[in-house]
């Protein structure tokens, strides 16, 4: 399958990344900004790092409807079609669900990629050798196959997996999956040396997928059989609509890949960051003497280790501070611990408990 002919992604576009609050709102999400300054928006790196390995017309961006005019805008090189707007959030496993049903009605022997939309790669070529090794891996093993990352320190706000013996030259089965850890467990995980960060990439026979979501979650994949007949058609959004609004808010690690028996990790090690926390971009941007990040036009006097990011045309005086994450946009502004950055969605969830929706 070197060519990769049979090969699809579906790339995950639908989140709204409340960890990223004030910059991430509900109607402009992290995935379309251009959060690192390199002048594409993360979908858009995450699509054209994609094409490296496939086609443009065997990518699939799956999205909520309000957002599907802006994959448009941002990628208007993509078919409308290509574009599969979910009528509302329901986590993973019913997205990918519905993506398969699409991609096996054109090819029923596919290899399918699963991508978030807002992951940094700093190397991209490794990266690029990573995933056609990964969809190898896939084919030949009949398998379900994920991409684990070295960890580099005891992060809390990753999921990890733990592996085990190694059959074959590159890759290990995966003994268990470990959700986010507190700091101590993280730690002895570090220590232990079996365990990788769990990158939310993953690689399989697309029929292998659909039967085992059909073993171990039934309910959901009842909900899609027969779709193929409306694909393409008017009936389709209301066969769809009906589905979501049926279907459990599930994801695909818990409806599938924490119960699947054959599932493989290979070591992505290509420099790997899901950006989800304003920490995470801390520690991928440039950093001034003191180790401030800035994002803006700011001075800084006596403060350090510092992640402020303002909008143009403020000026930013910061003095006498550290370790702050301090984030400025024309309604609100966040100033926040950086190691308590983990309960900003808390606070995304006080404002909409609050009825603050405008300031979501």
């Amino acid at each position: 399958m070197k060519d990769n002919s049979n090969a699809y992604a579906i790339v995950m576009a639908g989140g709204i990344g409340s960890r990223f609050w004030p910059l991430s709102r509900t109607q402009h999400p992290k995935q379309f900004h251009d959060i690192l300054g390199t002048g594409e928006s993360l979908l858009q790196a995450t699509v054209r790092r994609l094409k490296r390995v496939l086609p443009l017309d065997h990518i699939l961006v799956v999205t909520h409807r309000q957002y599907a005019p802006s994959v448009l805008e941002q990628l208007p090189m993509m078919a409308p079609e290509n574009v599969i707007a979910e009528p509302m959030g329901r986590n993973t496993a019913p997205c990918i669900t519905y993506a398969l049903h699409k991609i096996l009605a054109l090819e029923p022997d596919a290899m399918v990629m699963v991508s978030p939309a807002d992951h940094f790669i700093a190397d991209e070529i490794h990266y690029e050798l990573t995933v056609r090794r990964a969809l190898e891996v896939g084919q030949a093993q009949q398998a379900i196959v994920t991409l684990g990352i070295t960890p580099t320190r005891p992060d809390t706000g990753y999921g990890y997996i733990q592996i085990r013996e190694e059959p074959g030259p590159d890759f290990w089965r995966v003994k268990t999956f470990m959700e986010k850890p507190s700091l101590e467990m993280a730690q002895t995980f570090l220590a232990s040396g079996e365990f990788v960060w769990n990158s939310g990439m993953f690689f399989f026979p697309a029929q292998l997928m659909l039967a085992e979501i059909r073993h171990y979650q039934p309910d959901v994949a009842e909900l899609f059989e027969g779709i193929e007949a409306v694909l393409g058609t008017a009936r389709e959004a209301k066969k769809v609509e009906e589905a979501y609004a049926r279907c459990p808010s599930i994801s695909i690690d818990y409806a599938v890949m924490e119960k699947a028996q054959e599932v493989y990790v290979l070591r992505g090690d290509f420099g790997w960051s899901d950006l989800g926390t304003w920490a995470s971009l801390y520690d991928r941007s440039l950093r001034d003497e003191a180790e401030n990040a800035i994002h803006g036009q700011v001075l800084t006097y006596d403060a350090s280790h510092n992640m402020v990011r303002l909008s143009d045309g403020k000026l930013g005086v910061i003095k006498g501070v550290d370790n702050l994450i301090i984030v400025e946009t024309k309604d609100a502004l966040l100033i926040c611990p950086k190691d308590q950055e983990q309960e900003i969605r808390e606070i995304v969830q006080d404002l909409r408990n609050g009825k603050l929706d405008a300031f979501l």
